[in-house]
C-alpha cells in the first residue's frame, strides 16, 4: 500500500515536471522572438541625479548614440534623491526586457551598499551588468601656495606637521578616496565635507583647504587656468585627458585604485541575448569619434568594460569599501 501511494506521488511530480517543462517549451520560441526582435520600443533610461551632471550628461550622450545605432527613441528620465535609491529600485523592479535600464553611479552600485544598512535594492542580485559607460579620474590636487610639487612631497610634507592638513571632497567616493590614501601613506588629514564637487574646489582655491580630492570634470577648468595643482590620479591607468599626471600607484603605493564611474544595468532575469545586443551598442558608441569628443570635453574617459568584467569589479569594490568605511567611520551623507 505504501509503495503505491509513494508511486503515486512521483507520477504526479514527474506530470507535474512535465507539465512545467513543456510550458517553459512553449514559451522559448516567444522568449526568443522578443530577443530577435529587440528593440521595437522606446528605451527608457533612469538616472538618478539631475540633469546636467556628470552621470546624466553621460546617460544623453550615449543615449543619443544608441537612438541613432537601434533606430529606436532612447529617452533620459531623471529620478534623483536619496543619492540614487530612488531610481535604483525604480529599475531592479521593472520588467526585464530590456526597455528600462539603470545608468548607475558607482555610488549607487557599490559605496552605497557598505554606507547604508538597508537598502531597496541589492546591486549584485537585483541587476545584471552590461558595461561601463564612462570613467572620471579622481584627482588629489593643492593650492599653488602649497609647496608640495609630487604626491610624494605632499605625503612628506602632511607628515612634517601633524594635524595640520585638510582635504575638501564632495562626496562619499571623494572621501574614501582620501581615507584610502591616508591609510596607505600613514598620514593624517582630516576630511571636510562640502556639498558637491564645484565648492570642495573652491575651497581649495579660497585656501580654506590646502587640498582637496575631487573627480577631473569639476577641477579640470581650474587647473588649466593655474588656480590649482594637480599630484595624482587616483585610477590605476594614467587618464587619457592628463597623460603627464602620474597615478598614486606608481608614485609609491602600487595597491591603491578608485574611479567614479558610470555604468548601464538592466534588471536581474533580461535575456542575455538582449544583455549581449546592448553590450555590443555600447562598445560601439564608446569607440565613435563623435561620443569620444563629447565625453572628453566633459573631462571622463570612455568605458566599455564587459558584463562579466562590471560584476567582479563591483564585488571587489564593496568589499574593498566596507573595510575602508568601516575603519574610517565613514558614514552616509
Amino acid at each position: 500500500m505504501k509503495g503505491s501511494r509513494r508511486e503515486t506521488k512521483i507520477g504526479r511530480r514527474l506530470a507535474w515536471l512535465g507539465a512545467a517543462a513543456m510550458l517553459a517549451l512553449g514559451a522559448l520560441p516567444g522568449i526568443v522572438r522578443a530577443q530577435e526582435g529587440y528593440p521595437n520600443k522606446p528605451i527608457r533610461l533612469v538616472v538618478g541625479f539631475p540633469p546636467g551632471g556628470g552621470i546624466d550628461l553621460a546617460a544623453r550622450v550615449f543615449g543619443a548614440k544608441l537612438q541613432e545605432s537601434m533606430s529606436v527613441s532612447v529617452l533620459v528620465e531623471n529620478r534623483p534623491g536619496a543619492t540614487g535609491l530612488i531610481a535604483a529600485e525604480l529599475a531592479a523592479k521593472a520588467a526585464p526586457d530590456g526597455y528600462t535600464l539603470l545608468v548607475g553611479a558607482a555610488g549607487q552600485m557599490t559605496i552605497n551598499p557598505v554606507l547604508f544598512a538597508k537598502l531597496p535594492y541589492d546591486p549584485l542580485k537585483d541587476f545584471v551588468p552590461i558595461a561601463t559607460l564612462t570613467v572620471f579620474p579622481m584627482l588629489i590636487a593643492v593650492n599653488p601656495s602649497v609647496p608640495a610639487k609630487s604626491l610624494r612631497e605632499l605625503i612628506a610634507l602632511v607628515k612634517s606637521q601633524p594635524g595640520k592638513f585638510n582635504y575638501s571632497h564632495g562626496g562619499a567616493a571623494h572621501q574614501i578616496a582620501g581615507e584610502m590614501l591616508n591609510q596607505a601613506a600613514g598620514m593624517d588629514m582630516r576630511n571636510v565635507p562640502y556639498k558637491g564637487g564645484a565648492p570642495a574646489v573652491n575651497a581649495a582655491i579660497a585656501g580654506d583647504v590646502p587640498v582637496t580630492v575631487v573627480d577631473s570634470p569639476a577641477a579640470m577648468t581650474q587647473i588649466r587656468a593655474g588656480r590649482l595643482r594637480a599630484l595624482a590620479v587616483t585610477t590605476a591607468q594614467r587618464s587619457p585627458l592628463i597623460p603627464d599626471l602620474p597615478t598614486i600607484a606608481e608614485s609609491g603605493f602600487p595597491d591603491y585604485q578608485i574611479s567614479i564611474w558610470s555604468g548601464l544595468f538592466a534588471p536581474a532575469g533580461t535575456p542575455s541575448g538582449i544583455v549581449a545586443r546592448l553590450f555590443k551598442e555600447v562598445v560601439g558608441a564608446a569607440k565613435s569619434p563623435d561620443v569620444l569628443e563629447k565625453l572628453r570635453s566633459m573631462g571622463v574617459d570612455p568605458g566599455g568594460m564587459a558584463p562579466e568584467q562590471l560584476g567582479a569589479l563591483m564585488s571587489s569594490e564593496i568589499a574593498k569599501f566596507r573595510a575602508i568605511v568601516k575603519s574610517a567611520n565613514i558614514k552616509a551623507q
